[in-house]
């Protein structure tokens, strides 16, 4: 995906427009998520199917990948404008300032739910094999390869967020890339992280 770009108030300077995170209130994330497209943002909201049990029948539901987090491409010039928007809770911060996602996880987060695989939310991983799909639709795509009962997984990860989301993958289709290791039958070097989101108010930007 090509780099956007934009340029900065006042002048002809062209500056490389980032992604962020947002974190939202409990079950806000399609909310804000609209509210913030008819301003103008550009929103990313990844969203997998469920069938849930709803009363006395099975429902297939779009849930959000990573609950209670978006994402924004730029825009932080009308930082007040996104801070107001009902169901927003902070902008995700590190240091202090807005934490950048790598336009690299984005765009595997994004072909994750294009994808006619199954899909699913993840405890957060960052050891294991790493490996790249080899073939198919995610063809290309690394993460961390793992195994629950007779299936394959492969985990993507958010690191800012310490989020994970997983697809079921046939281990034919991937190769390990890096890591002195051989690809393991086991997922027994799993890890899981709680989130830390720093509030960036107004009047921190």
């Amino acid at each position: 995906m090509p780099i956007e770009m934009e340029r900065t108030e006042g002048t002809s300077n062209l500056v490389e427009v980032r992604w962020h995170a947002l974190y939202t209130r409990h079950q806000h994330e399609k909310l804000v998520a609209h509210s913030l497209t008819g301003k103008g943002f550009d929103i990313f909201l990844p969203l997998y199917r469920a069938v849930h049990r709803w009363k006395d029948r099975w429902k297939e539901l779009e849930l959000p990948l990573f609950p209670n987090y978006l994402f924004i491409l730029g825009g932080l010039d009308r930082m007040l404008n996104i801070l107001t928007t009902p169901g927003v809770h902070s902008l995700v911060a590190w240091g202090g300032r807005p934490a950048d996602i790598p336009q690299n996880e984005i765009d595997a987060v994004r072909r994750l739910v294009e994808s006619p695989l199954r899909i699913q939310q993840h405890p957060f991983i960052k050891c294991g094999d790493r490996v790249r799909i080899k073939s198919g639709p995610l063809e290309g795509i690394e993460g961390i390869l793992v195994r629950s009962k007779s299936a394959y997984r492969l985990v993507l990860s958010v690191e800012m967020l310490a989020r994970s989301a997983a697809v079921e993958v046939d281990v034919s289709m991937v190769e390990r890339i890096g890591g002195p290791e051989p690809l393991r039958k086991d997922a027994s070097r799993i890890a899981t992280r709680i989130s830390v989101v720093e509030p960036f108010g107004p009047s921190e930007a």
